[in-house]
């Protein structure tokens, strides 16, 4: 059984490597190391630019893996596993990861074995939190997909519900371009929300009315469409829009938390899952994880949520899930943009 784990990360915009080693098969891990760079240069296009992505991986792939051994302590002879994200994401930046994470093992002679990325978020909290362990309800929201998940067990997992349009990361971005706070637009809307009067702008909450039962399709799923509609409306016809612009983030943010609390407490109690984690690059929002502290506590229910820098795009999660994988070590693996789920079954 490998006991140290060599994981890197290239799905999206950040370049990541990461060194996790088991604490005993796969009761626990200890992260010994984790390096991600994230590229600045998407900023200027108010949106991640595949190409440009491809190239950064390229030039950042190499430096990052050497440096998180570094930090390790440790050389590739060390490493008795290489994990790499096979997908989802965008494929021309996926194929970097894999194609070195392939070389690597090869030159090394270690197995490697690829990871699906949203399986990655679901474990990167108990790197960290040896709590967040099955069963539980997974709530992931980053800039691809938003995504409520029953895991009973390691491996096992139920969807629940799902967006149907736009991720919530995704509207973030947009509404954060609109109100011209650059890109990513989370972290910026999250300050100018700050300042916002909270009852200036009371948006719909898509997909959240008091005659859901659970048996209707909507129940728990997302969608982002019609509020990204609404704060755009709302925009064109203040009067002046950039003395509104922290009042519509205040309104657009509490509309998008209200209706992830909701969802989240639905599926808490159709699930009766004693605990809740949190994934995904929103994962850093927080003012969604005070809201879902006091709310799943009033139902004796408690919030693992990771650290902002285990949030976002990391290797550190996907070391930890191939060490879960690591009996498919020697599988083909290829970049897919559209990988799906493994173990994953509808509701």
């Amino acid at each position: 059984m490998p006991t140290t784990v060599l994981g890197l990360e290239t799905s999206c915009d950040e370049t990541s490597a990461a060194v996790v080693v088991a604490d005993g098969g796969n009761a626990g891990a200890t992260l010994a190391s984790c390096v991600i760079l994230s590229q600045d240069v998407h900023s200027v296009y108010r949106g991640v630019v595949p190409e440009l992505a491809s190239r950064a991986h390229l030039a950042s792939i190499g430096p990052v893996t050497d440096r998180a051994l570094a930090d390790a302590g440790l050389d590739l002879d060390d490493v008795d596993l290489v994990a790499v994200t096979a997908g989802p994401g965008l494929v021309g930046s996926l194929l970097v990861g894999v194609s070195y994470a392939k070389g690597l093992a090869l030159a090394a002679g270690r197995p490697l074995v690829g990871v699906h990325h949203l399986e990655g978020h679901l474990f990167g909290t108990a790197l960290e939190d040896p709590a967040a362990v099955p069963p539980f309800v997974g709530l992931i929201v980053s800039g691809g997909h938003t995504l409520l998940i029953d895991v009973s067990g390691w491996g096992r997992y139920r969807l629940l519900g799902e967006t149907r349009d736009d991720a919530v990361g995704e509207a973030f971005d947009k509404v954060g371009a609109l109100l011209g706070l650059g890109f990513p637009g989370g972290p910026a809307i999250e300050r100018e929300a700050a300042r916002g009067d909270p009852g200036r702008y009371r948006f719909p909450r898509p997909m959240l009315h008091g005659g859901q039962r659970p048996a209707d399709p909507d129940y728990l799923d997302l969608s982002m469409s019609g509020l990204k509609t609404a704060v755009v409306l709302a925009a064109r016809s203040a009067a002046d829009p950039e003395q509104e612009r922290a009042h519509l983030a205040r309104g657009f943010q509490d509309a998008v938390i209200d209706v992830l609390v909701a969802k989240v407490l639905r599926a808490v109690d159709l699930t009766g899952r004693p605990r809740v984690v949190l994934g995904g690059g929103v994962a850093c929002n927080r003012a969604l994880r005070a809201a879902l502290r006091e709310a799943l506590a009033g139902r004796g229910r408690a919030l693992h949520a990771p650290s902002p820098r285990l949030s976002t795009d990391n290797a550190a999660m996907i070391a930890r899930a191939g060490l879960f994988r690591a009996a498919e070590a020697g599988r083909p693996i290829e970049a897919e943009a559209r990988l799906p789920f493994p173990g994953l079954e509808r509701a």
